[in-house]
């Protein structure tokens, strides 16, 4: 069988006006069986209608805060700095994805962009917006690739599944996360906090995305390649 086409979202540095790539994405799903992908960053719709026929599935990764604006709110200070093209294309990008009912595999940000493009809202800012009696420490400080809290994975979920586990130990970098969650979504897994961590689309393919950063250690973690590899399966399905 072929290897699936995986489209990969690009990071972005403003201040050099730059694409750039984590190893760990293309890796993962090269590990996994898959042909990665950068792809470029577009407003252009045919463009990216093409893109969404094109590729097999796409991998939606991590970065800038995502505008608070797209869940109607203002960015408050705490809010990081939005990157408006990125905003646009993978918002694009996703409607096209999800009506084709093509994989998609989010990672931190996609997480929290998967929740925002089908209605939820988020936390700007865990620490200061978020109320909890348990503190979980969100982000981490190097190496990335060291496990920080667990999250415990829903039974009930098709994510349990994936990773036949209970409890999953997992990095963390992030300071803004699930508020309210889309109704178009069911939560996979949770922090100890309540934090949503894990969300699957329910009647898709595969829509899945993840707060933690399986790119940082996939090749120590196990239950973190099989993400990489349930994304990549459910990719070559789709090819002939």
């Amino acid at each position: 069988m072929e290897r699936p086409t995986i489209g990969v979202l690009p990071l972005y540095d403003g201040d050099k006006d730059s694409y750039w790539m984590l190893p760990g994405y293309m890796k993962g799903v090269e590990a996994a069986g898959g042909i990665p992908f950068m792809l470029p960053l577009t407003s252009d719709a045919a463009q990216i209608a093409r893109i969404a026929h094109l590729f097999d599935g796409f991998l939606f990764t991590g970065g800038h805060d995502v505008n608070p604006e797209l869940y109607g709110e203002n960015a408050e200070a705490v809010c990081g700095e939005p990157c408006a093209e990125r905003d646009a294309m993978e918002a694009a990008l996703f409607e096209q994805v999800v009506r084709l009912d093509k994989p998609a595999f989010g990672i931190c940000r996609g997480l929290q962009l998967f929740n925002v493009l089908l209605g939820g809202t988020l936390y700007q800012d865990i620490p200061t917006q978020m109320q909890s009696d348990l503190k979980v420490g969100h982000k981490q400080s190097p190496p990335y690739s060291e496990p920080v809290h667990p999250v415990y994975i829903a039974k009930e979920t098709p994510f349990h599944g994936l990773v036949e586990t209970e409890v999953l130990q997992v990095n963390s970098y992030h300071h803004q996360g699930i508020k309210r969650l889309s109704g178009q979504l069911l939560p996979a897994a949770k922090a100890e906090d309540g934090l949503v961590e894990a969300v699957v689309m329910p009647g898709k393919k595969f829509v899945a995305a993840v707060q933690w950063h399986p790119e940082f250690n996939y090749e120590t973690d196990g239950y973190n390649f099989r993400l990489f590899e349930a994304f990549v399966k459910a990719c070559k399905k789709l090819k002939i």
